[in-house]
Protein backbone atom coordinates (compact mmCIF):
# COMPACT_ATOMS: atom_id res chain seq x y z
CA UNK A 1 0.00 0.00 0.00
CA UNK A 2 1.37 3.39 -1.01
CA UNK A 3 2.00 6.10 1.59
CA UNK A 4 -0.24 8.95 0.35
CA UNK A 5 -1.14 12.24 1.99
CA UNK A 6 -2.81 15.53 1.06
CA UNK A 7 -0.73 18.66 1.65
CA UNK A 8 -1.91 21.35 4.04
CA UNK A 9 -1.72 23.86 1.22
CA UNK A 10 -4.19 21.89 -0.90
CA UNK A 11 -6.41 21.04 2.08
CA UNK A 12 -6.72 24.75 2.89
CA UNK A 13 -7.94 25.45 -0.65
CA UNK A 14 -10.10 22.33 -0.93
CA UNK A 15 -11.15 21.33 2.61
CA UNK A 16 -13.53 18.56 1.49
CA UNK A 17 -11.04 16.75 -0.74
CA UNK A 18 -10.88 12.95 -0.38
CA UNK A 19 -9.10 10.22 -2.32
CA UNK A 20 -10.08 6.63 -2.95
CA UNK A 21 -7.12 4.47 -3.93
CA UNK A 22 -7.07 1.09 -5.62
CA UNK A 23 -3.80 -0.78 -5.93
CA UNK A 24 -3.64 -4.14 -7.69
CA UNK A 25 -1.73 -6.44 -9.98
CA UNK A 26 -3.07 -6.28 -13.53
CA UNK A 27 -2.59 -7.93 -16.90
CA UNK A 28 -2.37 -5.22 -19.55
CA UNK A 29 -3.89 -6.14 -22.91
CA UNK A 30 -4.04 -3.90 -25.96
CA UNK A 31 -7.72 -4.61 -26.58
CA UNK A 32 -10.63 -6.38 -24.86
CA UNK A 33 -13.63 -6.75 -27.14
CA UNK A 34 -16.04 -7.41 -24.27
CA UNK A 35 -14.90 -4.33 -22.35
CA UNK A 36 -15.03 -2.16 -25.46
CA UNK A 37 -18.62 -3.25 -26.17
CA UNK A 38 -19.52 -2.15 -22.64
CA UNK A 39 -17.79 1.20 -23.17
CA UNK A 40 -19.48 1.82 -26.51
CA UNK A 41 -22.88 1.10 -24.97
CA UNK A 42 -22.17 3.60 -22.17
CA UNK A 43 -20.97 6.18 -24.69
CA UNK A 44 -24.23 5.87 -26.64
CA UNK A 45 -26.25 6.32 -23.45
CA UNK A 46 -24.33 9.45 -22.51
CA UNK A 47 -24.42 10.90 -26.03
CA UNK A 48 -28.21 10.48 -26.08
CA UNK A 49 -28.76 12.09 -22.69
CA UNK A 50 -26.09 14.76 -22.19
CA UNK A 51 -25.44 17.96 -24.14
CA UNK A 52 -21.93 19.39 -24.26
CA UNK A 53 -23.20 22.59 -22.63
CA UNK A 54 -24.45 20.58 -19.63
CA UNK A 55 -21.13 18.93 -18.80
CA UNK A 56 -19.84 21.78 -16.63
CA UNK A 57 -22.89 21.23 -14.40
CA UNK A 58 -22.21 17.54 -13.75
CA UNK A 59 -21.62 17.58 -9.94
CA UNK A 60 -18.15 16.01 -9.97
CA UNK A 61 -17.04 18.17 -12.91
CA UNK A 62 -18.37 21.35 -11.28
CA UNK A 63 -16.58 20.53 -8.02
CA UNK A 64 -13.29 19.81 -9.82
CA UNK A 65 -13.54 23.03 -11.83
CA UNK A 66 -14.09 24.97 -8.61
CA UNK A 67 -11.04 23.27 -7.08
CA UNK A 68 -8.93 24.37 -10.04
CA UNK A 69 -10.07 27.95 -9.55
CA UNK A 70 -9.35 27.76 -5.81
CA UNK A 71 -5.82 26.55 -6.54
CA UNK A 72 -5.24 29.25 -9.14
CA UNK A 73 -5.81 27.43 -12.46
CA UNK A 74 -8.29 28.25 -15.23
CA UNK A 75 -10.31 25.05 -15.87
CA UNK A 76 -11.45 26.38 -19.24
CA UNK A 77 -7.85 26.70 -20.46
CA UNK A 78 -6.49 23.58 -18.73
CA UNK A 79 -9.44 21.25 -19.08
CA UNK A 80 -9.93 18.34 -16.72
CA UNK A 81 -9.37 15.00 -18.42
CA UNK A 82 -12.79 13.81 -17.20
CA UNK A 83 -14.43 16.85 -18.77
CA UNK A 84 -12.48 16.39 -22.01
CA UNK A 85 -13.59 12.75 -22.21
CA UNK A 86 -17.22 13.65 -21.58
CA UNK A 87 -17.10 16.36 -24.24
CA UNK A 88 -15.91 13.80 -26.78
CA UNK A 89 -18.62 11.35 -25.78
CA UNK A 90 -21.41 13.95 -25.73
CA UNK A 91 -20.26 15.08 -29.19
CA UNK A 92 -20.70 11.48 -30.40
CA UNK A 93 -16.95 11.09 -31.05
CA UNK A 94 -16.56 8.22 -28.59
CA UNK A 95 -13.40 7.44 -26.63
CA UNK A 96 -9.87 6.72 -27.74
CA UNK A 97 -9.05 3.05 -27.20
CA UNK A 98 -5.81 2.74 -25.17
CA UNK A 99 -5.57 -0.59 -23.34
CA UNK A 100 -7.85 -2.58 -21.09
CA UNK A 101 -6.59 -0.98 -17.85
CA UNK A 102 -6.86 2.63 -19.04
CA UNK A 103 -10.11 1.90 -20.87
CA UNK A 104 -11.64 0.60 -17.62
CA UNK A 105 -10.51 3.77 -15.84
CA UNK A 106 -12.04 5.93 -18.58
CA UNK A 107 -15.30 4.03 -18.32
CA UNK A 108 -15.58 5.00 -14.64
CA UNK A 109 -14.55 8.57 -15.43
CA UNK A 110 -17.23 9.18 -18.08
CA UNK A 111 -19.83 7.44 -15.93
CA UNK A 112 -19.18 9.69 -12.92
CA UNK A 113 -17.32 12.81 -14.01
CA UNK A 114 -14.72 12.14 -11.33
CA UNK A 115 -11.07 13.01 -11.84
CA UNK A 116 -9.21 9.70 -11.86
CA UNK A 117 -5.49 9.07 -12.19
CA UNK A 118 -3.98 5.79 -13.32
CA UNK A 119 -0.32 4.98 -12.72
CA UNK A 120 2.27 2.24 -13.00
CA UNK A 121 2.80 1.78 -9.27
CA UNK A 122 6.29 0.35 -9.74
CA UNK A 123 7.44 3.62 -11.33
CA UNK A 124 6.38 5.71 -8.33
CA UNK A 125 9.29 6.48 -6.03
CA UNK A 126 8.54 6.54 -2.31
CA UNK A 127 5.87 8.59 -0.56
CA UNK A 128 3.13 10.41 -2.48
CA UNK A 129 1.82 13.87 -1.64
CA UNK A 130 -1.07 15.59 -3.40
CA UNK A 131 -0.41 19.32 -3.48
CA UNK A 132 -0.51 22.33 -5.81
CA UNK A 133 1.76 22.79 -8.81
CA UNK A 134 4.52 25.37 -8.58
CA UNK A 135 5.80 27.87 -11.16
CA UNK A 136 8.19 26.27 -13.67
CA UNK A 137 7.72 22.82 -12.12
CA UNK A 138 8.77 20.19 -14.66
CA UNK A 139 5.99 17.95 -15.96
CA UNK A 140 5.77 15.82 -19.10
CA UNK A 141 2.13 15.12 -19.88
CA UNK A 142 1.34 11.67 -21.27
CA UNK A 143 1.12 12.06 -25.02
CA UNK A 144 1.04 15.86 -24.83
CA UNK A 145 4.56 17.04 -23.94
CA UNK A 146 5.50 19.72 -21.37
CA UNK A 147 2.53 20.93 -19.31
CA UNK A 148 2.27 24.05 -17.17
CA UNK A 149 1.04 22.65 -13.85
CA UNK A 150 1.37 25.84 -11.79
CA UNK A 151 -1.78 26.26 -9.70
CA UNK A 152 -3.05 22.77 -10.55
CA UNK A 153 -3.73 19.91 -8.10
CA UNK A 154 -0.80 17.54 -8.54
CA UNK A 155 0.56 14.25 -7.22
CA UNK A 156 4.28 14.15 -6.38
CA UNK A 157 6.64 11.41 -5.31
CA UNK A 158 10.33 11.62 -4.38
CA UNK A 159 11.25 12.28 -8.03
CA UNK A 160 8.73 15.07 -8.59
CA UNK A 161 5.28 15.59 -10.08
CA UNK A 162 3.73 12.58 -11.80
CA UNK A 163 -0.03 13.13 -12.00
CA UNK A 164 -2.66 15.84 -12.46
CA UNK A 165 -6.42 15.85 -13.20
CA UNK A 166 -5.61 17.33 -16.63
CA UNK A 167 -3.03 14.76 -17.74
CA UNK A 168 -1.18 11.76 -16.39
CA UNK A 169 2.58 11.79 -16.92
CA UNK A 170 4.93 9.99 -19.27
CA UNK A 171 6.98 8.73 -16.34
CA UNK A 172 4.25 6.74 -14.61
CA UNK A 173 1.95 6.00 -17.54
CA UNK A 174 0.45 2.53 -17.94
CA UNK A 175 2.43 0.51 -20.50
CA UNK A 176 2.19 -3.04 -21.87
CA UNK A 177 4.74 -4.15 -19.24
CA UNK A 178 2.88 -2.59 -16.28
CA UNK A 179 2.33 -5.17 -13.54
CA UNK A 180 1.18 -3.16 -10.51
CA UNK A 181 -1.47 -0.50 -11.05
CA UNK A 182 -2.51 2.43 -8.85
CA UNK A 183 -5.82 4.16 -9.50
CA UNK A 184 -6.70 7.31 -7.52
CA UNK A 185 -10.24 8.68 -7.62
CA UNK A 186 -10.57 12.28 -6.43
CA UNK A 187 -13.60 13.90 -4.80
CA UNK A 188 -13.76 17.52 -3.72
CA UNK A 189 -17.10 16.95 -1.98
CA UNK A 190 -16.24 14.42 0.71
CA UNK A 191 -15.87 10.67 0.68
CA UNK A 192 -19.46 9.63 -0.16
CA UNK A 193 -19.25 10.25 -3.96
CA UNK A 194 -16.32 7.80 -4.12
CA UNK A 195 -17.92 4.66 -2.68
CA UNK A 196 -19.86 3.30 -5.65
CA UNK A 197 -17.35 4.40 -8.33
CA UNK A 198 -14.53 2.71 -6.40
CA UNK A 199 -16.49 -0.52 -6.16
CA UNK A 200 -17.29 -0.34 -9.87
CA UNK A 201 -13.61 0.25 -10.69
CA UNK A 202 -12.52 -2.80 -8.68
CA UNK A 203 -15.10 -4.93 -10.48
CA UNK A 204 -14.03 -3.69 -13.90
CA UNK A 205 -10.35 -4.30 -13.17
CA UNK A 206 -11.17 -7.77 -11.88
CA UNK A 207 -13.37 -8.67 -14.85
CA UNK A 208 -11.29 -7.17 -17.65
CA UNK A 209 -7.71 -6.84 -16.37
CA UNK A 210 -7.36 -9.97 -14.19
CA UNK A 211 -6.82 -7.78 -11.11
CA UNK A 212 -5.33 -9.58 -8.11
CA UNK A 213 -3.76 -8.72 -4.75
CA UNK A 214 -6.22 -5.81 -4.59
CA UNK A 215 -5.81 -3.15 -1.91
CA UNK A 216 -8.33 -0.33 -1.41
CA UNK A 217 -7.91 2.60 0.94
CA UNK A 218 -9.16 6.15 1.44
CA UNK A 219 -7.24 9.33 2.15
CA UNK A 220 -8.83 12.31 3.88
CA UNK A 221 -7.49 15.59 5.27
Amino acid sequence: MKNIKISEELADKCPDICLSCIECNVKVEFFREDLWQLIEKRCREIANSLEVEQIKNVPAIAASRQAYKACGKDPARYRLSAEALLRRVASKKGLYQINNVVDALNFVSISTGLSIGGYDADKIAGKITMGIGRADEAYEGLGRGPLNIEGMPVFRDELGAFGTPTSDSERTGVRPDTKRFLMILVSYKGIHPLYEPSQAAVQLLSDYASASYIETYQITV
